[in-house]
């Protein structure tokens, strides 16, 4: 059964719910569309054409040639991105004292978020749609040049790095399964790690990079990143309320989802410069932190004059 008609599926066992469980599909099919028209809105207000302030078009460097250079640094800065060490460091913290299976328990128990078992799993699948639709949404929103033949083979290596992306998640995710075979919660195999989170992630982190190409106001980016991260944490948190998996599991898939995608985006994707504030680069026999700071003109020419002006004084004193 494909993941749709799952979703159909579960959607038609509303005939034999109550109407708080109605209610709430309801609730979850409204939010569901408020997201994708959302996204639809910002895809029509920010066009693909133009270029990037590099004065390239995005995805036009995908690919080939590959910079060799942006493989071990993009590995590393993957690794030690707070969104795959936090959750990393939560699955460990859960193996200690029984408190996967604790936490498993009272969340199964009582529902705090979904209200029922069933309500949690059907959650799971539909809140798991909008974040693939904005990561291909978001990809052609950017701006890949105005040559319709060059724009659009831009937008088929960018989508290509990003789709190769989720496939390597997936395959590892399969992977690990295998190799783990951890018993779920309801008694089913391949718990560790949860598909659905790393999945969920994987598209929550390349949307989220996606919109850093988009020209876009702060006020406008970063509401939109922080929406992403909070759905993709509410499609894991609901596989631990539906008795699928324990809260390692998630936390497990959501290392693993930012990690491959970050790193396979940042080195493949071929971007001209990288928007953190702190980028570390691994050198022989050590590392090299770099700060990244951006200046408006204005600040800038301020700056110099205060620095002028304080010159002057110390060479009349």
């Amino acid at each position: 059964m494909s993941f749709y008609q799952q979703v159909s599926f579960s959607l038609t066992m509303l005939s034999s719910k109550n109407k708080a469980d109605l209610s709430f599909y309801r609730t979850l099919k409204r939010l569901h569309l408020m997201v994708l028209l959302a996204m639809i809105s910002i895809s029509l207000s920010v066009t693909g054409c133009g270029t990037l302030r590099n004065g390239r078009g995005w995805g036009q460097d995908a690919i080939y040639p590959v910079d060799l250079k942006r493989i071990p640094r993009a590995a590393f800065n993957a690794l030690i991105d707070p969104q795959t060490l936090i959750p990393a460091a939560g699955a460990l913290v859960f193996t200690v004292n029984g408190y996967d299976r604790k936490v498993s328990n009272w969340a199964t128990k009582h529902h705090p978020i979904f209200g029922s078992e069933q309500n949690a799993r059907t959650a799971s699948d539909i809140l798991s749609i909008p974040l693939p639709v904005e990561a291909v949404v978001t990809a052609l929103a950017t701006p890949s040049g105005d040559d319709p033949k060059d724009w659009a083979n831009s937008k088929l290596k960018g989508i290509a790095v990003e789709a190769a992306a989720w496939l390597v998640t997936e395959g590892a995710t399969g992977l690990i399964k295998d190799v783990t075979n951890r018993t779920r919660p309801d008694g089913g195999s391949g718990s560790l790690p949860s598909g659905h989170s790393s999945s969920a992630f994987s598209f929550a982190t390349l949307a989220n990079r996606n919109l850093e190409s988009l020209p876009l106001s702060e006020e406008v980016r970063l509401p939109l990143q922080v929406g992403n991260i909070l759905l993709a944490t509410s499609v894991a948190w609901a596989r631990v309320e539906g008795r699928n998996h324990f809260p390692s599991d998630v936390l497990v898939g959501a290392a693993l989802g930012n990690f491959l995608s970050a790193f396979i985006h940042d080195a493949f994707l071929g971007l001209h410069k990288d928007n953190r504030f702190v980028v570390i680069s691994p050198l022989k026999g050590g590392a090299m932190a770099e700060m990244c700071f951006g200046f408006q003109s204005g600040a800038i020419h301020r700056s110099s004059d205060i620095y002028r002006s304080s010159m002057l004084n110390e060479h009349s004193d």
